[in-house]
């Protein structure tokens, strides 16, 4: 019951970046350049979206809830749902689907590129993220699979810092966060590699090699 609740209040939260674009629409409160508005809206709701798939499984080995894992995939659907719309935003309300100007903005401006890399990269998180695909695909190949997530952050970063060029705050600010993750993530693995490593027991001597100390 309270993962359900949980669940709820959390796919309502996660609609109020859109809504609050819907009414800004509806009010005529998108600007002067409507186009750059929703771009950068949903740019940040993907990017917010994406570090907060990414903290779920440190908050929930630190706090211990760990019917919080429960919750990541509906937060990693949320992200690729807002990458889509700021992916369809350029696609169609920026460049109407005319592939010679996109390839031509590509070519200017590559951080159109990197965009468009991170994009790619949660298609397959996206459609692997049910647990039919983690059977399919086995515990540790899905795990491997999805760590593809900390590329995607990286290249949504690069690509906002590459984009905004001087106010490189909110870049900057969504930087650190990933960073702290990423050396969580491999503060966890160094601790699992070392914890192995006593767990394996010691190799006995070889038999003629003992007989030999012995005699010595």
């Amino acid at each position: 019951m309270k993962l359900r609740l949980t669940k709820i209040a959390i796919f309502l939260a996660a609609l109020i970046p859109l809504a609050r674009l819907v009414w800004k629409y509806l009010h005529d409160g998108l600007g002067a350049n409507p186009i750059e508005f929703i771009t950068h809206a949903t740019g940040d709701s993907t990017l917010i979206l994406i570090l907060a798939t990414l903290s779920i499984t440190p908050l929930r080995r630190i706090t211990r809830q760990y019917w919080l894992i429960g919750v990541r995939r509906m937060v990693g659907l949320f992200a690729f749902f807002y990458g889509t719309l700021h992916f369809l935003t350029y696609i169609w309300l920026d460049k109407f689907f005319d592939i010679h100007e996109m390839l031509k903005d590509i070519a200017k401006r590559p951080f159109i590129t990197i965009g468009f890399s991170a994009f790619v990269l949660m298609i397959p998180l996206a459609l692997t993220s049910t647990a039919g695909s983690i059977r399919r695909l086995g515990g540790k190949n899905w795990q491997r699979l999805h760590r593809l997530i900390y590329f995607t952050g990286i290249l949504a970063i690069v690509h906002y810092a590459w984009l905004v060029k001087a106010d490189l705050r909110k870049p900057i600010e969504y930087g650190v966060v990933l960073s702290i993750l990423l050396l969580y993530r491999v503060g966890v693995w160094a601790s699992e590699k070392i914890s192995e490593k006593r767990k394996q027991p010691a190799i006995p001597a070889p038999a003629a090699s003992r007989t030999e100390a012995t005699k010595a």
